[in-house]
């Protein structure tokens, strides 16, 4: 994983603004409307900061024959498109989950499920947790929820379960408290997912008795021994 915590272009930190700026993409030279940029003047957009990083999850995930969503999870991030924080979590945490269910006995076309997974969270913006209230990583696990049920806005009993399957996971989040983390939160919403799988449809994903996070050097705003994912906690 890149040890870049701020910005992809020079590492600074990043401002977010009390209004929009319209700015152009440093990478593909589109111009977009953000409150997020660098103390540079750098920015770049969801889709150029994810590309590579998605296509990697999905290769990644095509190949896994694992049952535990929190090893895959870790796998991944060790990918070098895979920054410390990011919108590709977005996607991450949905097809690892999918992955594990898969290989865990669950009944989907994994190959399938994951383009589905690829287009609904590259759709997620990055930020989210901040400006919306809303973090990627649990509305992830939504998306899977989803997928796994062929749930649409129509739906009767499906339509409350993911629901209520987002809502745990953005409860557990919220508990921890911010700065963001999208390992924390990825973590976090990947765990609750694992469980919400099992008291809803039975089917039982491998789990670790403990998860140390392996990242936390390139999150400056790390909440140290107030995440329950670092190291030597106790």
């Amino acid at each position: 994983m890149t040890s870049k915590n701020g910005c992809l272009i020079c590492g600074s930190e990043l401002t977010y603004l009390d209004e929009e700026a319209e700015v152009n993409c440093y990478f593909c030279n589109k111009t977009f409307k953000t409150k997020t940029i660098c103390d540079e003047g750098h920015y770049v957009c969801d889709s150029c900061h994810s590309k590579e990083g998605i296509d990697a999850i999905i290769s990644y995930c095509l190949e896994s024959k694992s049952k535990d969503p929190i090893f895959i999870l870790n796998e991944i991030m060790e990918n070098p498109f895979i920054y410390m924080h990011g919108p590709e979590h977005h996607v991450m945490v949905g097809a690892a989950l999918l992955t594990a269910y898969a290989n865990a006995g669950g009944d989907i076309n994994l190959e399938k499920a994951l383009k589905d997974m690829k287009i609904r969270g590259g759709q997620y913006p990055g930020g989210s947790c901040g400006f919306w209230g809303t973090c990627g990583a649990a509305v992830s696990l939504g998306m899977f929820l989803s997928i796994i049920t062929q749930s649409t806005p129509l739906s009767t009993e499906s339509w409350g379960i993911i629901n209520r399957g987002t809502v745990r996971a953005l409860d557990e989040i919220g508990k921890l408290g911010g700065p963001r983390c999208c390992k924390r939160n990825s973590f976090t919403a990947a765990l609750t997912g694992a469980d919400y799988v099992l008291e809803n449809f039975g089917v039982k994903m491998d789990i670790p008795d403990q998860v140390t996070c392996r990242f936390f050097r390139n999150n400056r705003q790390c909440l140290g021994k107030r995440c329950p994912y670092f190291p030597n906690k106790n």
